[in-house]
C-alpha cells in the first residue's frame, strides 16, 4: 500500500503546488493587463492569459459566490491559495502517517 500511496500523495502535492503558481500568475497577469503593461492583442500573450483564466476561473467563481463584495478588490485568489495550502499540508500529514 505504501508503494502506491507515497508516490500518489507526492504527485497530488506537486499538482497543488503547480496550481498555486498558476493562480499567482493569473493574479499578476490580470494586474499587468489592467495597467496596460501587457498587450493582449499579441497572440502568445492572449493564449497564456486565456489558459490561466480557464484554469483558475471555475475555482475562483465558486469562492466569489460566498465572498462579500469589496468593490474592485478581489480576495478570492488569496482564499483559494489558503485552501490549496491547507490541502497540501493535509496531504503531507497523510503521507507522514501512512509512511
Amino acid at each position: 500500500m505504501d508503494v502506491i500511496l507515497g508516490p500518489l500523495l507526492r504527485l497530488f502535492i506537486m499538482v497543488i503546488e503547480l496550481y498555486i503558481w498558476v493562480v499567482v500568475i493569473g493574479v499578476v497577469f490580470s494586474w499587468l493587463t489592467a495597467l496596460n503593461v501587457v498587450n493582449t492583442s499579441n497572440r502568445f500573450v492572449y493564449m497564456v492569459g486565456e489558459f490561466v483564466f480557464r484554469a483558475t476561473e471555475p475555482a475562483l467563481r465558486r469562492i466569489r459566490r460566498y465572498m462579500p463584495s469589496l468593490g474592485n478588490f478581489d480576495i478570492s485568489p488569496i482564499v483559494l491559495i489558503f485552501i490549496l495550502i491547507f490541502a497540501k499540508d493535509l496531504l503531507y500529514q497523510l503521507g507522514h502517517k501512512f509512511g
